[in-house]
């Protein structure tokens, strides 16, 4: 009863969507009636098409954009009964305590969690094919009993009919984001739909959390409450450790042509090795107060429901849930095969992706230390020797001073130790006497081929101490680093690693006007954009089409490494001048027409120009 109540309010609400849009229609109608009393025909229409055309041709499109659309299953590795039997056999006997349908396929995936899916068919009302799938990620991590509670959680999805409202809500929030996009931030019309997304949504997830909780307490009787618990517990600690794993190892490596050959294992090996660290994460509980907008309840709520509810004496599962596949090695081997696209990129063994990826790394520090000096001396290239020979001849404060340009022509020196360290390491990675070394349990470390460690910090101090540099050179010789080895790879400004992070459309650059792409590592401006009234929608789309560093290379790219000084005239519209290196200028001026990318571009802009 409770879960039709809750279909009822769905389908409610997103009938309400369309109310709404007619009664605009209907109103508009009637106020062009009453001001074609009082104004000309042609003006009325100038005056309410924008309107109109929000409430009518907006909707229209979302509705058949939504229509068409299908939800697209994860990336995954199907895995069939005879493939993996003892995880069959697990959710079989929960589906029976369940009193719920097996799912028709079990999948894996790459993510450290676990979902469900029915093709649910007639709004809702009749169940259809169903689908599982559960991250490969917990299997490798978790006991049996916590991936038997996981199992029962997604199983009550379907015992309690969840699985059947997700498709009348996913057309409901499909209608409303497809008509929103269409629909200019400045237009009246989408003020009231945008109103009205903000209770959609509400209403939407607060069901959702409700049917969190129906599940969690499905779990607690399938597999008990302690398993449950545990279960909800150790997610959080895994998905931190996999989102970890992702962004300090996998992501090292991806950014430069890297992959590994074994995804997985190297995850097994970093929760094997961090051990301790994950259990000082489990022993606190978060601090979640949690959000109205939230579609889970907070971790402490969801933990309160479990503890008061009818505890089982049943001895937990200890077991690696590792055993409810038949070899998980090659499973994880299959799935990176078929769910994770690689692209062109060399897979190499964790430890010398780790070595390979870190040595790009320095090498592109080193490139941006290089052209720094080289614009400075007023030189086309500029090697680690050639910064040497500057040194020896008394220039070392000049080609100092712009790495630190608040420091004194005293301090700037001594300063300069820091990034002439970075280029010492470039020399002694490609003079084959030192490499990164790969770890799980914590940060790459730096240091000899053969593990012993080089004091590169301290000859760098030397060779910015007056009447040191002789000894630093010798000190290099002795370790077998050629100086001569260390150049710059790319001589411009590297679009390397760029993430958009703002834009604005419709600005004059110089007096032109462009559509004006804020990146990590610098500005993008595209010439001939096109119409102010539609910016927001036009670079969205050009982003959907294209990476930010193929917008770099099609389109001017000004570095921030190029901007020697800006001047911020007035920030609202923006209006600022950037003082290139070189002596050139570029002007950059806002109008009141234009538009940002998202909320929040033109301040994001400002504080990265203010850096500058």
């Amino acid at each position: 009863m409770a879960n039709s109540i809750r279909a009822g309010i769905s389908l409610a609400m997103l009938a309400g969507f369309f109310v709404l849009a007619a009664a605009q229609v209907a109103g508009l109608l009637a106020l062009g009636v009453w001001l074609s009393t009082v104004l000309a025909g042609l003006v009325v229409v100038k005056l309410l098409w924008p309107l109109f055309a929000a409430s009518t041709w907006a909707v229209g499109r979302g509705v058949w954009r939504a229509v068409r659309s299908r939800p697209e299953p994860p990336d995954g590795l199907l895995m069939p009964a005879d493939q993996a039997p003892m995880l069959w056999a697990a959710v079989r006997d929960l589906a029976a305590e369940a009193g719920t349908r097996m799912p028709d396929e079990i999948w894996l995936t790459a993510e450290a969690n676990a979902a469900v899916q029915e093709e649910s068919r007639f709004l809702g009302l009749a169940g259809g094919h169903r689908r599982l799938y559960v991250g490969l990620p917990l299997l490798q991590t978790m006991t049996v009993a916590q991936m038997r509670a996981v199992l029962a959680h997604e199983l009550g999805h379907y015992s309690e009919r969840h699985t059947r409202l997700s498709a009348p809500a996913y057309r409901g929030r499909l209608v409303i984001a497809h008509t929103l996009e269409r629909i200019g931030p400045n237009n009246p019309a989408g003020w009231i739909f945008r109103g009205y997304a903000r209770l959609y949504l509400l209403v939407d997830h607060a069901v959702s959390r409700r049917q969190e909780l129906e599940a969690d307490l499905a779990s607690a009787r399938a597999a008990g409450a302690d398993a449950a618990a545990g279960a909800l517990r150790e997610i959080r600690v895994l998905d931190a450790a996999w989102s970890f794993f992702l962004g300090q190892y996998v992501h090292l490596g991806w950014e430069s042509g890297y992959a590994p050959a074994d995804l997985f294992a190297g995850f097994g090996a970093l929760v094997e090795a961090r051990r301790d660290e994950l259990d000082e994460l489990r022993a606190h509980e978060p601090d979640d107060s949690g959000s109205r907008w939230d579609t889970h309840p907070p971790l402490s709520e969801r933990l309160a429901a479990l503890a008061a509810a009818p505890h089982t004496t049943a001895s937990p599962d200890t077991r690696p849930a590792a055993m409810l596949l038949a070899d998980i090695a090659e499973a994880g081997r299959a799935l990176q095969r078929v769910a994770i696209d690689s692209g062109e990129r060399t897979l190499l063994p964790w430890p010398d992706l780790t070595a390979a990826a870190l040595a790009a790394r320095v090498q592109r520090e080193a490139d941006a230390v290089f052209r720094m000096i080289a614009r400075t001396v007023g030189r086309p290239v500029a090697g680690l020797a050639d910064v040497t020979e500057y040194i020896a001849a008394g220039q070392l404060t000049t080609i100092a001073q712009p790495f630190f340009p608040t420091a004194t022509r005293r301090e700037a020196g001594p300063l300069f130790a820091e990034p002439l360290e970075t280029l010492l390491r470039l020399a002694a990675l490609r003079s084959g006497v030192a490499r990164w070394w790969h770890s799980w349990s914590g940060p790459a470390e730096f240091r000899g081929v053969r593990g012993t460690e080089l004091p590169l910090e301290e000859i760098a101090k030397l060779a910015v101490t007056p009447g040191g540099l002789d000894k630093a050179l010798g000190e290099l010789a002795a370790l077998g680093v050629d100086i001569h080895r260390a150049v710059p790879a790319d001589t411009a400004p590297s679009t390397f690693g760029s993430d958009v992070v703002g834009g604005l459309a419709n600005v004059r650059a110089d007096g032109v006007e462009h559509d004006l792409f804020v990146l990590t590592t610098g500005l993008v401006l595209v010439a001939d954009p096109g119409k102010s009234d539609n910016g927001r929608q036009r670079m969205r789309e050009l982003l959907a089409a294209t990476s930010a560093v193929s917008l770099a290379e099609r389109n001017r790219f000004v570095a921030f490494e190029e901007i020697e000084g800006v001047r911020i005239h007035k920030q609202v519209p923006l209006d600022a001048e950037l003082v290139l290196y070189g002596g050139a200028t570029l002007r950059i001026g806002e109008r009141w027409s234009s538009d940002e990318l998202d909320d929040g571009s033109r301040k994001r802009l400002v504080s990265l120009l203010e850096r500058v």
